[in-house]
Order: C-alpha cells, then sequence, then structure tokens
C-alpha cells in the first residue's frame, strides 16, 4: 500500500513539473527580467531588525525612526528577497543595492495606543501605574526598481 500512495506521488509531481513550464534563468540580470515583467513584485526588507514583506504603494508602521521628516524619502537598503508570483530571488544574505531600488516616503509621525505597566511588591505597600505610549513612523512603499546593467546614453548640453 505504501509503495502505490508513493509511485501516485511521485506521478503527481512530475505532472506538476511538466505543467508548470517553469523556466530557469541563467543569470541573475535575466531573472530580473523575469521579475520586471510579471505584474505584481514584492520585496522582503529588514527594517529595525525586523522583517517586512513589501508591495508597491503599501503602507507600513515602523518603531519610531529618528532625524526623518514628513514627506522626506528614505531608501531601504537591506533586501532580503525580490520576487513575483512565479519567480524569486534571494540575497546571500542581502541583495546588493545596485541590482534593486526601493525606496519610501514618510507619511507620519504617530503613536500608538496606551499601554499600561502595574508594578507591586507584596505587603510593602508599594504599587506603580506607568503609562506611555510607543512612537511609531508610517511609510508608503514605492515602486520596485531593477536599474538595467546598460548605460544610459549621455545627451551633451547644449550652449
Amino acid at each position: 500500500m505504501a509503495a502505490l500512495l508513493r509511485s501516485v506521488a511521485q506521478l503527481r509531481c512530475a505532472r506538476r513539473g511538466i505543467h508548470s513550464g517553469s523556466v530557469v534563468p541563467e543569470s541573475t540580470a535575466k531573472a530580473f527580467e523575469l521579475i520586471r515583467s510579471q505584474p505584481s513584485q514584492y520585496a522582503i526588507t529588514s527594517l529595525k531588525g525586523t522583517k517586512y514583506v513589501l508591495t508597491p504603494r503599501d503602507t507600513l508602521t515602523v518603531p519610531h525612526l529618528r532625524n526623518v521628516k514628513v514627506g522626506s524619502i528614505i531608501r531601504l537598503d537591506t533586501i532580503l528577497e525580490v520576487g513575483s508570483r512565479e519567480y524569486t530571488v534571494r540575497g546571500n544574505p542581502n541583495l546588493p543595492v545596485s541590482q534593486v531600488k526601493v525606496e519610501a516616503t514618510v507619511v507620519e509621525h504617530t503613536k500608538g495606543t496606551m499601554e499600561y505597566i502595574f508594578k507591586k511588591k507584596r505587603r510593602k505597600g508599594y504599587q506603580r501605574t506607568i503609562q506611555h505610549k510607543q512612537q511609531y513612523t508610517r511609510l508608503r512603499i514605492g515602486e520596485i526598481h531593477f536599474p538595467t546593467a546598460e548605460p544610459q546614453p549621455v545627451v551633451p548640453p547644449q550652449a
């Protein structure tokens, strides 16, 4: 019985491989072209020690970023993986900044909900309630760009 189930599972896997029509690119540049041709892309990036799955036009709430103003554009340079529905390119550990470019616009600085911390020591009469609101920064993710390897033509300035 186990051999029969194993052979059925192998047939399913073989059939799935035949119909998927997946293309294995021979270089990273070709892989980026395939991802660029797909209708939707995503990027996995690390920001302040946390990994986020980002797609264009997402709104992302992260712990407070200092020294950035509302409306400023920041570049996310710790990109771990980019992909689409059918193709994925992973970094080792990160993708080079020259190959993938993801930018985010600072939408607002905000605070979270009120958090209450209650401290007590038994039989000592010590009770404290500490309240605070955590600060957050909200970002709007821009497009995911894959710069092409070929140089852009330089137009000489006209006098």
